[in-house]
Formats: structure tokens, C-alpha cells, sequence
């Protein structure tokens, strides 16, 4: 039993090159795959992120079910992730490679041609995101695009944004002018 455990069945250096390779193919598909498979995870994408876990499984361990191994397999996951991921916050180049590029979905209240289409977004979920941010709908967008993380940002017309501490400290500043003014009339025979 204690063999099963700890012995590395695989030779390390294989079960870390396996690692990588699998690493590797995973995120050029979901660079493949574009932006909107970071979006937002229906239904759908997370059957597929289940199920592809699975089917990489045995890519990953190869004729080896061991603890020990399983550890290797993990940490390398763990460290080459750390690593791309340091990479690309260095060089903008490799994140525009690697992550891609923003895509502006919403111009002026109106749908940029053919970028749904791009992205795989259906209107309503361009909608609903319009609605989280603060909007009624589309009308109300200055501009939102797709980020290369999936994140929707929508920016609002002016007159529709919400008031800010700011707008209200210079509301409140106007006020107290409009009352002194008042009550100097006020005063006045």
C-alpha cells in the first residue's frame, strides 16, 4: 500500500514535461475559443470545463496513480500558472499574444456590426450586463466592450451615470450659496 503511495511510477521529469504540454494545449484552446468562453460560464461551458478536466486526466498522469505523483502533476500546474502569469504582467506583448485584445461591442447606444457575432454573445446577455452596470438598455451605453479577461465594461452616457460624492458635495455647495442668497433677500426691507 505505502508503494502505491509514494513511488512515482512515471519518470518525474516525463510526468512535468506532460504537465506542461497539457498546460499548453488548454490555453490555446481557450485562446481559440476567444473571450466570450470567459464571459460569463453557462451551463454549457461548465459541462465542458468538467469534462475536459477529465478527458486530460489521464494526458496529465500518465501510468501513474500515486500520491507522490499527483503531487508533481499539481505543483508544476501550480508553478508554470504562476509563471505565464507573471509573464504576462511583464510584457504586454505576450498578453496581447496570449490574452488577446479588447473588442468594443456597443458605439454611441448601437451594436457594433458583426461584433456579437465575433464573440458569440447573445443581446441578451450584452442586456443583462448593460442592467448590472447601472443602464436601462443599450440606448443608455456610451460605450462597452469585451475585455480579454471576459469582463464586460460598459461605460454610460453622462446622463445616465450616477451621481458621484463629488456631484453631490457640489449640489449641496450650490445649495448653501442658493440659502444665503435667500435669506440675505430675506433680510432686505
Amino acid at each position: 500500500m505505502w508503494h502505491d503511495l509514494v513511488v512515482v511510477q512515471i519518470p518525474i521529469v516525463e510526468k512535468v514535461l506532460r504537465t506542461i504540454a497539457v498546460y499548453a494545449l488548454i490555453l490555446v484552446l481557450f485562446r481559440v475559443a476567444g473571450k466570450r468562453g470567459l464571459a460569463g460560464l453557462n451551463t454549457f461551458d461548465m459541462v465542458v470545463v468538467f469534462l475536459l478536466s477529465n478527458v486530460v486526466q489521464n494526458a496529465v498522469i500518465g501510468n501513474d496513480n500515486s500520491l507522490l505523483g499527483g503531487a508533481i502533476g499539481a505543483v508544476t500546474l501550480v508553478a508554470v500558472n504562476s509563471a505565464v502569469t507573471r509573464w504576462l504582467a511583464r510584457d504586454p506583448r505576450a498578453a496581447r499574444l496570449l490574452e488577446g485584445t479588447p473588442t468594443t461591442v456597443v458605439r454611441d447606444g448601437e451594436l457594433v456590426p458583426g461584433a456579437l457575432r465575433e464573440l458569440a454573445l447573445r443581446p441578451s446577455e450584452l442586456e443583462h450586463a448593460v442592467r448590472v452596470q447601472n443602464g436601462d438598455d443599450l440606448s443608455d451605453v456610451a460605450r462597452a466592450r469585451l475585455e480579454p479577461d471576459g469582463q464586460l465594461l460598459v461605460t454610460l452616457r453622462a446622463a445616465e451615470r450616477s451621481a458621484t460624492r463629488g456631484d453631490v458635495e457640489e449640489l449641496r455647495r450650490r445649495l448653501d450659496t442658493i440659502e444665503r442668497l435667500l435669506t440675505d433677500l430675506g433680510r432686505r426691507p
